[in-house]
């Protein structure tokens, strides 16, 4: 016995003595002697930061330091699109990396070339990269300079961004700073709720009065979930998703970098009202500025109210998968970021086997509005009867592409013409995406459905997180289909075969010049049935709406009609 454990602690590659000097430099410089297992990804942060990689022989250090085994180290290092793995005799990658974003509106814009025109032009000194979305589809294409996003990105800008060295994000030039927050009325209500003029009991019936429901794409409503995870055992545990990364999807950036302490104390005070012992963010690494500028806002927030619960910070690395909820869950365990399988719930198991409120920023971000102005008024807006508010965010071939704060239950005409300044010159409406690339496509001729919650799954779409993504007659149906299965893909995590196969499958489906229907439709079901997550199972609905709203486009125009003189 003691020798086959003697045996086992000897396997695995040696650790070279000089990387094991450099991982504690670097990583236990002000941590004592222990490293914490929920924060290895932070450590690779760490480590691809400062050696520009991660080198072999600094992940085995990594491991031996953490008492893991050097695979454990490798797989999750390996799951994530950020970390590049360098293993013992591989060269680095360049110093620099110039990244362009390959998603919807960047492809409609001009991507691919712009990719092309990079790799010609900057050599082999500068690693260029196809990315999928980055959270600026406004400004489409776009291409980041290190951690620095160029937008609209031309080769002469981006050039110009190398020469100067400007691989740095600027920080936000507009965010309000805790003296205005103070000054607008911010963190009375949190402050309302510490003293014990706002009961926990009164908030959370308020909000299920409001029926605010949770705006990251699932819809769940707000109160009840509060009132869900208030009712587990403590300790309770609460995990924010800043992680979006749904094609289209740009609105909690854009809130983030105006307003951070309303979001703060939107998280604080559903904080209070569960109960929650600890928080932890999620923040997208793409979004550098606002990591920095949200650090700050936390500094000063915790200055102030030294007893709140506490909060942690946790870096994303690249992975669409994590915006699912157990999936972001296991990623701040320090894991690869792979969904769980439910039941149990997160509200009952989740983080750290506790039970755990899950939310997106923009959901915490309304609780003082809700708060402040009561259900009444957060339900006197709305149209074609629907209640609320929602934040559309709009991109593509629209004049004024932003996000836009509009009356739930708009329509696409109504948004387009009274937010966006119409169509885009020379550009006439074709289709749009109601939801990102997850939430299907549907044409010109369903512009006045309305888009809300549960208004569009007669149309085998839904509105997930808002991202409208508008096209024209300048762009194919089954260019943008293909370009979402393909992203969908890349960002399979592997874990169920539905998923990791038929994503594969139904690309290579795609990509024929004329679809075959029957295949396609029952590829559709088996992943939408079998897949254990909403990615699998919502990843066939481009298809299925080019089929259904563009069959023209893939030769099944025909065929529709035949079927339709037959009956």
């Amino acid at each position: 016995m003691d020798q086959g454990r003697k045996r086992g602690a000897n396997r695995g590659p040696a650790v070279d003595e000089t990387a094991l000097a450099q991982v504690k430099a670097l990583l236990l410089s002000g941590r004592g002697d222990a490293l914490q297992r929920d924060a290895l990804i932070e450590y690779l942060h760490c480590l691809q930061d400062h050696f520009g990689c991660l080198h072999g022989r600094h992940l085995v250090a990594l491991a031996a330091l953490m008492k893991l085994a050097p695979v454990e180290v490798y797989e999750v290092a390996s799951f994530y699109h950020h970390f590049d793995i360098v293993k013992e005799g591989e060269a680095a990658p360049p110093a620099l990396t110039v990244r362009v974003c390959q998603s919807l509106s960047c492809q409609m814009q001009g991507a691919k070339a712009l990719t092309e025109q990079l790799q010609a032009a900057l050599g082999t000194g500068v690693r260029v990269q196809k990315v999928p979305c980055v959270g600026r589809c406004t400004q489409a294409p776009v291409a980041v300079v290190g951690q620095n996003p160029i937008a609209p990105a031309k080769l002469a800008r981006v050039e110009q961004a190398i020469a100067r060295e400007a691989v740095t994000e600027p920080m936000p030039e507009h965010a309000l700073d805790l003296a205005g927050y103070l000054a607008q009325g911010g963190y009375q209500l949190l402050e309302a709720c510490l003293n014990g003029t706002r009961s926990a009991e009164s908030i959370i019936s308020e909000l299920e009065h409001a029926g605010l429901r949770g705006l990251g794409g699932a819809g769940f409503p707000v109160g009840r979930k509060w009132r869900a995870v208030a009712s587990e055992p403590a300790p309770r545990l609460m995990a924010v998703n800043v992680d979006e990364g749904e094609p289209g999807t740009f609105k909690d950036r854009y809130y983030l970098e105006r307003d951070p302490h309303r979001f703060i104390e939107g998280m604080l005070v559903a904080a209070y009202a569960v109960g929650i012992d600890t928080i932890y963010l999620y923040v997208r690494d793409e979004y550098p500025a606002c990591r920095r500028l949200l650090s700050v806002a936390l500094g000063e927030t915790q200055a102030r109210y030294p007893t709140l619960a506490p909060i942690i910070v946790r870096r994303g690395a690249g992975a669409y998968i994590c915006g699912e909820e157990s999936a972001m869950i296991e990623s701040i365990e320090g894991k690869r970021g792979l969904p769980r399988l439910r039941p149990p719930f997160v509200a009952q198991v989740g983080l750290f086997g506790r039970p755990t409120l899950v939310h997106n920023l923009e959901s915490l971000y309304w609780i003082p509005a809700v708060m402040e102005l009561g259900a009444a008024w957060f339900l006197s807006h709305g149209r074609h009867g629907r209640q609320g508010l929602r934040s559309y965010s709009v991109s593509g071939r629209v004049k004024r592409p932003g996000v836009y704060l509009a009356p739930a239950g708009i329509t696409l005409t109504e948004l387009i013409h009274e937010y966006c300044g119409g169509m885009a010159p020379g550009h006439t409406l074709y289709g749009y995406f109601p939801g990102g690339a997850s939430g299907g496509m549907l044409s010109a001729a369903q512009a006045d459905v309305p888009l809300d919650f549960d208004t569009l799954q007669a149309y085998g779409c839904f509105i997930g997180s808002a991202a409208i993504i508008v096209f024209s007659e300048a762009d194919r149906a089954r260019d943008l289909a293909q370009n979402a299965i393909e992203f969908f893909a890349d960002e399979s995590c592997g874990q169920c075969t539905p998923c990791r196969v038929g994503c594969g499958q139904m690309a290579k489906m795609m990509n024929q010049p004329v679809w075959d229907a029957t295949p396609i439709d029952n590829l559709s079901q088996v992943m939408r049935d079998a897949s254990i997550c909403g990615l699998g199972q919502a990843a066939p609905n481009p298809a299925r709406c080019v089929m259904t709203y563009f069959p023209h486009e893939v030769g099944l125009a025909d065929v529709a009609a035949s079927k339709e003189e037959q009956a």
